[in-house]
């Protein structure tokens, strides 16, 4: 028998040939992959090459060491104490603080605002539903950019100065310049309260779950909201008392020219704020509509049958049943409104994304910051959709 025919016979035996690997789907399907791999890995490969040859070239230092540098630029709002003397690095950290402060304070103000628009589109009162309708075909079609040039040209700008500042209740100012309002100066024992809120809160928690509980196996309701009262207000209030008051104000005073005094919201803040909250707060007005809508009717008739109220059905009966519904989408919403504040560049307002451009021109480490905001973004990102995701867990129905 020659060697060929040993072969073949192999072959045969075995039941393998290059032919049928070829058409096998497990062997094609690795082969795929491992050429997958191999591409993603030599593309990356090629840019770093190419970034490091055109960075020597060039003579820029690579790393992050100019972090440590002093940044020579001040930043009009900064929720830590910030100067011109300081590093890169801090005013970074006051950028990110700034865009967190955006991000947490938009989404709640959208999500009140989604929710109330959402509902009021399904009113069977006339006039509020095709108000609601208007505010949501308006912002949905308007892009953001626009909406945030709005706030801060056509509203903010348009405000008396600071001479004639709008004098409201409370010793609060608003003009062309910001809002100014008392600046509040915590004593020494202010820990305390701060303490008692938290107990308060958590306190006020279990309270919510055992009234569950209670209802759950015996039927009878526990209203807890005196009780939640009680502990969220009155016992940091109970502890203030205590304490002696550790807290004082700083009081804006209007001048001849200017306010002196108080803490001071810029106008920059102000409106990207309004027209995040208010754009975002468009779609997901949509979202609470079509969650609601997709709770079957019948749940509603039988709530109503039982003899509650159209209120107490809406928000004992339907929202809950249409969070289910309403949770995945909203995550995204949040996401986007969180992205969507790097707009703030356009009107000046000292995010992230406008201290990294002014550290990149001034260093010329444009990688490095580039790096820094995927980063950042991401990060930001992921916890916000590993929070949302946490939420709608808890909100699923358990099948038993």
């Amino acid at each position: 028998m020659t060697q060929e025919a040993v072969h073949t016979s192999h072959v045969q035996s075995t039941g393998w040939s290059f032919q049928s690997a070829l058409y096998d789907p497990r062997y094609r399907g690795i082969f795929f992959q491992v050429l997958t791999i191999v591409v993603i890995v030599g593309f990356v490969w090629w840019i770093a090459h190419n970034t490091a040859q055109n960075l020597a070239r060039s003579g820029t230092a690579s790393g992050f060491g100019f972090l440590n540098g002093r940044a020579g630029f001040d930043i009009g709002q900064s929720l830590i104490g910030y100067s011109s003397d300081a590093t890169y690095r801090r005013a970074l950290v006051v950028g990110l603080l700034n865009t967190v402060l955006v991000a947490v304070t938009g989404i709640i103000t959208a999500t009140i605002i989604g929710f109330v628009v959402g509902i009021g589109r399904l009113s069977h009162n006339w006039l509020i539903a095709k108000l609601c309708t208007v505010y949501v075909e308006v912002f949905r079609n308007i892009p953001p950019l626009l909406v945030i040039f709005f706030w801060y040209q056509g509203v903010l700008a348009v405000l008396p100065g600071a001479r004639e500042s709008l004098h409201l209740p409370l010793n609060v100012f608003l003009n062309n310049r910001g809002l100014a309002f008392p600046k509040p100066i915590f004593g020494e024992g202010m820990w305390v309260v701060g303490l008692a809120f938290l107990v308060g809160i958590v306190a006020s928690a279990f309270v919510a779950r055992w009234a569950h509980k209670r209802q759950a196996a015996t039927g009878k309701q526990f209203h807890t909201i005196w009780v939640s009262t009680a502990l969220v207000v009155g016992l940091p209030l109970l502890a203030f008392l205590l304490s002696g008051l550790p807290l004082s104000f700083d009081v804006p005073v209007a001048g001849k020219f200017n306010l002196t005094g108080g803490a001071v919201v810029g106008p920059e803040f102000m409106s990207l704020f309004l027209a995040l909250s208010f754009y975002t707060a468009a779609f997901i007005a949509e979202i609470v509509r079509a969650g609601i809508r997709g709770v079957p009717k019948g749940q509603s008739e039988a709530a109503g049958a039982l003899g509650l109220y159209p209120a107490s059905v809406t928000r004992l009966v339907v929202v809950p049943q249409a969070l289910r519904i309403i949770i995945p989408p909203l995550t995204s919403q949040y996401l986007n409104l969180t992205k969507n504040s790097s707009l703030a560049i356009a009107i000046g307002f000292a995010d992230l994304v406008a201290v990294g451009g002014t550290i990149l021109n001034q260093t010329g480490q444009a990688i490095e910051i580039v790096f820094i905001w995927a980063v950042v973004y991401l990060t930001l990102s992921i916890l916000t959709s590993l929070l949302m995701n946490w939420f709608n867990a808890k909100m699923a129905l358990v099948e038993r």
